[in-house]
């Protein structure tokens, strides 16, 4: 058995996970992100909760990581982190492999992470060829080929949230977290009888789903606008990618009951019969563990 630590940098958490090769999961920590910012600075700290953990398990030779952001082509820098801008332009895995040596660190975005960590840990199995999207603060996605994350020309591919889309807005800013919230607080307005109240400032995927689940016409109607964004946006990258098995995960998931059909039939409608005759489109298992798991699959060989 060979055991890797996954690390998934988020926002709100990092995440650390001892996983092994084949049962998964078997230790797991997490530190709030704004606490690894403070004195001294992320890097720091960062590599103190790192002492810690090699400490405890010092057989762990290999190390995954991913960041919610862009990265270097050789992926041994961060470049663009939107929500740890302190981590920007910075050569993380040169400083983690100086300091502890004989440590080998793997680096990559978090949405590709989560994507791979499906592929190797997920409980359904999955082709060697899919994409992967996910709808949580933001909207990420990731292509998964010859069982290799897809990076582009310069490592940082499958941006499908900055794709423009309705409006001249890019897909983000309208099924993000931001645009969502708009989208509910405009329907909300119009409806007399939402179960949701007159305004929602503050939110999660549950109300919605909890609300929908009630046949709550607000709800309804913003899933089904998640759906046709959703795959309207698909249309578009299943024909450039000419790959045919979609996974859906991240917060969406749970709703996924609720935007599959519109997303379905956006795409039935725009593809022809050689994609949609082997059209599918599943539900990711792993859920706040993808990160993780994935992250340790980028040590796999």
């Amino acid at each position: 058995m060979s055991h890797f630590f996954g690390i998934d940098i988020g926002g709100s958490n990092v995440k650390i996970g001892l996983v092994d090769s084949e049962e998964g999961i078997i230790n797991k920590v997490k530190h709030p992100t704004i606490d690894l910012r403070e004195n001294g600075g992320f890097v720091d700290n960062f590599i103190n909760v790192l002492k810690s953990e090699f400490e405890k398990f010092p057989e762990v030779e290999e190390i995954g990581i991913g960041v919610p952001g862009t990265i270097s082509l050789d992926g041994r820098s961060t470049l663009e982190l939107p929500n740890l801008e302190d981590l920007d332009n910075t050569a993380l895995v040169d400083a983690l492999e100086s300091f502890f040596q004989g440590k080998s660190f793997y680096l990559e975005n978090d949405a590709h992470v989560a994507a791979l960590g499906e592929y190797y840990f997920g409980t359904e199995k999955l082709p060697e060829n899919y994409v992967f999207i996910t709808l949580g603060t933001g909207v990420g996605a990731a292509a998964i080929i010859n069982k290799k994350v897809f990076k582009g020309g310069d490592g940082n591919a499958m941006e499908l949230g900055h794709i423009m889309s309705h409006n001249g807005k890019e897909l983000e800013h309208i099924i993000g977290k931001a645009g969502l919230t708009d989208m509910v607080n405009r329907y909300l307005k119009k409806s007399k009888n939402s179960l949701l109240g007159a305004n929602l400032s503050s939110w999660d995927t549950k109300t919605l789903v909890s609300a929908a689940q009630d046949k709550d016409k607000v709800a309804l109607k913003i899933f089904k606008k998640i759906g046709l964004f959703l795959g309207e946006a698909l249309v578009s990258t299943i024909r450039l990618l000419d790959i045919k098995t979609i996974i859906v995960g991240g917060g969406i998931s749970q709703s996924y009951d609720f935007v599959y059909k519109p997303m379905k039939k956006v795409l039935v409608n725009n593809l022809t019969p050689y994609y949609t005759d082997k059209l599918e489109i599943k539900k990711a298992s792993l859920g706040n563990n993808a990160g993780i798991l994935g992250a340790a699959a980028l040590c796999f060989k």
